[in-house]
Order: C-alpha cells, then sequence, then structure tokens
C-alpha cells in the first residue's frame, strides 16, 4: 500500500487514541478471563496442597465448564463451550495464554491498520469456529483419535489467532515492519515464525490439536479467497455486533453497507471532480471510515480531502 506520511499519520492517529478499538476489546476479554481463572486455580492449589489433585479438581471443576468437549453427546450438555473455548488455552497455562496475546497485538493491529476494525473480531470467530468444527469431527471420525475422543477437549485461543494471522498476510504479504531497518521484514516472515513456533508446542503425538490448528490456518484461507472474490463473510456479524450496540445505545447511527455505498466504493472513475470545503467534522468522518472499513476503501476524493486537510494543519 503506497500513501505518503500524512495520510498514514491519520491512521496511526485513529488506531492508537480511538475509543472503540476492537483489538483492545478482544484481548481485555482473553486476559480479563485468563486472571479471574488464575485467581480460580490459586484457591484450588490451597485447598489441595497436592499439585496433581488440586490440578484435576481445577481442570474437572472449572476448566470443563469452558473448554470444547470432542464428544458430541458431552457438548449437547455444554454447547456454550463452542464459544468460550475459542478465549482460553487449554490448563489455562501462562506460557500458552501470554505469547498468544503477543501474536494476537502483532497481526490484530496490523488487520486493523490495513483492513479496518470491522474485520478483526470476525476473523477471530472464524478461526475459532472452525477450528473447533474441526477438532469435533476428527476425534468423532478418525479411528486414530477415536479411543481419546471421550477425554480430549479444546482450549482453542490459537485458533482465532492462527486465523488473524493467516489472513492479514494473505491480504498484504509485502507489508514491511521496521521499513528504516535495510527497507524492512516482510510480514509473511513474520506469520512463519509465528507458525512454527505454534505448531512446535503442540506435542507431535497429540494429533488433534495439530489437525484443529491446520483448520483454523485453513478457515483463514477461505475467508480471504471469498473476500477477494466479493464475499465477505464479516458483514451479517458487523451488522449483528451493531443490532446488539444499538439496543444499548439507542441515539448510536448504526453502521451503513448498503449496495449502493458498495458500488460507489468501488466504482475505478468519479461522475465529476468535486473541491469540498475543509471542516473538522468532515475529517472525523473520513477517520471513522478508515476504522470501520480501512484506508483502501477511501475514494480519490476523500484520499485527496486527507491530504488538503494536512497541508492546512486541520485535525492534528
Amino acid at each position: 500500500m503506497d500513501m505518503r506520511y500524512s495520510e498514514k499519520k491519520y491512521q496511526r492517529k485513529l488506531l492508537l487514541g480511538q475509543k472503540d478499538d476492537h483489538l483492545i476489546v478482544l484481548m481485555a476479554i482473553c486476559l480479563i478471563l485468563f486472571v479471574v481463572l488464575a485467581f480460580i486455580k490459586a484457591i484450588w492449589y490451597v485447598n489441595y496442597p497436592e499439585k496433581m489433585v488440586a490440578q484435576n479438581y481445577f481442570l474437572n471443576d472449572v476448566m470443563y465448564q469452558l473448554t470444547l468437549p470432542a464428544s458430541f453427546q458431552a457438548f449437547l450438555h455444554r454447547p456454550w463451550t463452542l464459544i468460550t473455548s475459542m478465549f482460553v488455552a487449554n490448563n489455562n497455562d501462562f506460557w500458552k495464554v501470554f505469547p498468544q496475546m503477543l501474536w494476537l497485538w502483532s497481526f490484530g493491529y496490523i488487520l486493523q491498520d490495513i483492513m479496518g476494525r470491522g474485520k478483526l473480531v470476525p476473523v477471530f470467530i472464524y478461526g475459532g469456529l472452525g477450528g473447533a468444527i474441526s477438532f469435533m469431527l476428527f476425534y468423532n471420525f478418525l479411528p486414530a483419535l477415536l479411543p481419546a475422543m471421550p477425554f480430549a477437549t479444546l482450549g482453542g485461543l490459537s485458533c482465532g489467532v492462527i486465523a488473524v494471522a493467516v489472513v492479514i498476510t494473505m491480504v498484504s504479504p509485502g507489508y514491511r515492519l521496521f521499513p528504516l531497518l535495510a527497507g524492512g521484514i516482510p510480514l509473511w516472515v513474520l506469520t512463519t515464525l509465528f507458525l512454527i513456533s505454534d505448531f512446535a508446542t503442540v506435542s507431535i503425538a497429540d494429533t488433534g490439536t495439530l489437525l484443529t490448528h491446520v483448520a483454523a490456518a485453513l478457515t483463514g484461507v477461505l475467508f480471504t479467497f471469498f473476500l477477494h472474490r466479493g464475499y465477505d463473510w464479516s458483514n451479517w456479524m458487523n451488522q449483528f455486533f451493531d443490532w446488539v450496540s444499538n439496543l444499548f445505545q439507542p441515539g448510536k447511527k448504526a453502521r451503513a453497507n448498503s449496495f449502493r455505498d458498495e458500488l460507489f466504493y468501488n466504482a475505478t472513475t468519479d461522475p465529476y471532480t468535486k473541491t469540498p470545503k475543509i471542516t473538522q467534522q468532515r475529517v472525523d468522518e473520513i477517520l471513522d471510515k478508515i476504522g470501520q472499513q480501512g484506508y483502501d476503501r477511501l475514494t480519490d476524493e476523500e484520499k485527496e480531502f486527507l491530504k488538503r486537510a494536512s497541508r492546512e494543519g486541520l485535525g492534528g
């Protein structure tokens, strides 16, 4: 993506100081859940001084209610685990959760920068769903995994992170990190290191988890494949989130995403040339559009407007 520094400045301002940062919300959910579970785990260790006994009770009494069971019958008794399992790691292990949060911040920040805020949470959820559904299918239909099916559970936090990494890498593989360092490091290099480190932390004997991570990556590939062909899987999910949000904020204007808008933003030529008056309100509207849809969805007129506003010192 080629844009001037003044235009990049608007995106940085938007991403670092915005009140509606989906990445911060997503990470907050995962970290708050981790802290609560860690506190509960500490209580179990106090009540049961024997380490193995305390860990088994914690897994059976607490994590059992949050992680996804491989058994279809057990899942019918705990259907909410399809969602809760996306935000936890098996055993609530710090050394699994903390690295995943660092990776989520790295890839999620870039995804919001390039694609807008509206894609991050849907991609994360699709990755979690793809991993969860595949996890149950593998354990119920692969003969090698059937013996372990009654006992297998999934903490699928890494599945959502994998999907985010795959999507943003496919959308912008040439994105450069640390551009002042010998031209920068391509994003695909970081993604390769992430995938290698992720798969390296899974035991080679844990075939089910390995296959689940592969399924999450393939979910990201499918999301990008259909996105490039005009089918945005995030639209219905964002509309649902907006609907829920508007229930609690009646005065908030819903996101406009009509077919007419899609045609206008995708048009290759403008019907006429106009030079609008530069106002702070118009600058804020364009910044909000960048946050919702990404810089690429701006029209030529809107990009030129930002350049003019930057030259005149409006918008900060």
